[in-house]
């Protein structure tokens, strides 16, 4: 296409997007505003007082797990490297990250973390495993790994908005980060939740429009395999793609790191009830399929697009640059279909990044200020409420930073960028099968949970010394393996923790808490319900 055509598109995709854009930034701050009386606590500011309904709780949980990251570099990359193979990492998103996860984790997690009076991720770790370390432990990895994991979720925007927009990509940051941060200082979990809800709809909305205009642009679904195979080779169009083993990979750590991240665990604190458990369930794994499946299943046509690849400079003899895969996808298209695509990525960044700073936030406050200050003086629910409200605005300002940082001044720090890709390997690895085995094993105890902290954070870790350059285990073949790059680690440090724990918990019975019956008994609880609910 002529240049003077793709800048007739851009300035038409301009208008079209910017009275979107200001009805949907209207639209996040006026809930955010008028959920403010449900976040006069902290349990209403931090769970939505347990009572959040199946649709919300569903699509909180779906956004939260799928970000502009996924859209336009994961689906990109994957896509890229699988052809049509990476549509199973959405499908792994779906029925192991969403739907087993609800199955497994749903219902006890809730039962237990109300029985337990927990509100976070470490606090469980406390009071099920009676340990103040444990809980100040998991608050400094949550610390450490989510900024540069938050900070990470603004990369999905510079590529696509610098195809359109002439403003610098500093600016479409802090308009991301203010109002983000605006609704989620005012209406909490409830406002997040909400917005999650109309986010999500967005999302649906927007991949089904852009795959369908994809497909149309290049003749259909068959003429667009056939062309695939024609030009990429018929492994792009095979079952498992070109390199099966890595696709493995890709699929359990995206998948069942979910299990272990406390942003999304924390979605089955808050949930209101039985019923919607199984309905959340279902709106759950119905979100991911459309939105992740959909997402990777158009990152694998990316190699369609070589040539204007190629021709913009984003393939060179020794890289690809894989972010601009799907901008390079969306360029011929209508401009109401690239202005929908726009709010569409914003609203998958916002999403997540609401979840993570509330998280951060309520971490760091009921789990490290609060009884470091309640030694002195006992801290009230407004003083708490507060606090958290103050280190939201820390963590959007800090992550903004580094990503801003990262795409100026940081441009080439290996450091940085290694740093945002091992932070889901380390949440993961450390917290998932503690986690596991505190909800269904009464034997776990402190020792396996220290186990799995330290083998989890600590590989990746090691992970990003050896991705930096620090040091080399190039001569080692298996550990060169495991090495390969964070993806590889990080299922390596959750599958590693999931027999850890179990290992040296059987082997440090000393260590297990006094009353774990106690704590279990929350299941035994009898309960009267309708014959449509149980025939039991």
């Amino acid at each position: 296409m002529h240049l003077a055509a793709v800048s007739q598109i851009n300035h038409t995709t301009v208008w079209i997007a910017i009275p979107m854009l200001l009805c949907f930034f209207a639209l996040m701050v006026g809930v955010g505003i008028s959920c403010r009386k449900h976040a006069t606590n902290v349990d209403s500011f931090v769970l939505g007082k347990r009572a959040v309904g199946p649709w919300l709780t569903a699509f909180a949980f779906g956004t939260s797990y799928f970000s502009a990251v996924i859209f336009i570099g994961y689906a990109g990359q994957f896509g890229w490297n699988f052809g049509l193979a990476s549509t199973w990492i959405g499908l792994g998103n779906a029925f192991i990250g969403s739907l087993l996860s609800w199955i497994v984790l749903g219902r006890r997690t809730r039962v237990m973390t109300q029985h337990l009076e927990s509100k976070t991720m470490p606090d469980f770790f406390e009071k099920r495993y009676d340990s103040k370390n444990l809980k100040i432990a998991a608050s400094f990895i949550v610390f450490i790994f989510l900024i540069p994991y938050t900070a990470s979720l603004y990369n999905g925007l510079s590529s696509l908005f610098n195809n359109v927009f002439s403003i610098p990509y500093w600016v479409v940051v802090l308009i991301m980060a203010v109002l983000t941060g605006i609704y989620v200082i005012f209406g909490g979990y409830m406002a997040t939740a909400i917005n999650d809800f109309i986010q999500g709809i967005i999302m649906l909305v927007g991949i089904v429009a852009v795959i369908a205009a994809v497909l149309h642009q290049n003749g259909g679904f068959t003429a667009a395999t056939q062309a695939l195979s024609d030009s990429a080779g018929a492994e792009y169009t095979s079952l498992f793609g070109p390199n099966p083993v890595f696709l493995f990979f890709v699929v359990m750590l995206t998948s069942l790191g979910t299990w272990g991240l406390p942003q999304m665990v924390g979605k089955f604190y808050s949930i209101k009830d039985e019923g919607s458990i199984k309905k959340g369930t279902l709106i759950s794994t119905l979100f991911a399929i459309v939105v992740a499946g959909g997402c990777y299943f158009l990152g694998g046509f990316g190699k369609l697009y070589s040539e204007e690849m190629a021709a913009s400079g984003y393939i060179t003899e020794k890289s690809v640059m894989f972010d601009k895969v799907i901008p390079t996808m969306l360029s011929d298209l209508a401009p109401v279909i690239v202005a929908l695509i726009i709010v569409l990525v914003l609203a998958a960044s916002m999403s997540t990044l609401s979840s993570l700073v509330l998280t951060s936030s309520s971490t760091l406050t009921l789990d490290v200020i609060k009884p470091a200050a309640s030694r002195k003086k006992e801290m009230s629910e407004k003083q708490s409420v507060l606090i958290m409200r103050l280190f939201i605005v820390f963590f959007i300002a800090v992550s903004a930073i580094i990503a801003i940082l990262k795409d100026s001044i940081w441009k080439d720090s290996v450091f940085i960028a290694q740093m945002m890709g091992v932070s889901w390997g380390a949440l993961a690895g450390s917290f998932l099968a503690p986690f596991l085995y505190g909800l269904y094993w009464k034997k776990a105890t402190r020792a396996g949970v220290v186990a799995s902290f330290i083998f989890g954070a600590g590989l990746e870790i090691i992970q990003l010394a050896i991705s930096v350059g620090w040091i080399s285990v190039a001569n080692i073949p298996v550990i060169s393996f495991i090495f390969t790059n964070s993806l590889y680690s990080g299922v390596f440090a959750m599958v590693g923790g999931l027999i850890l724990v179990p290992i040296v918990s059987l082997l440090s019975q000393k260590t297990m808490p006094d009353n774990v019956d106690e704590k279990f008994s929350c299941y035994d609880v009898q309960v009267v319900t309708n014959k449509k609910n149980s025939l039991g």
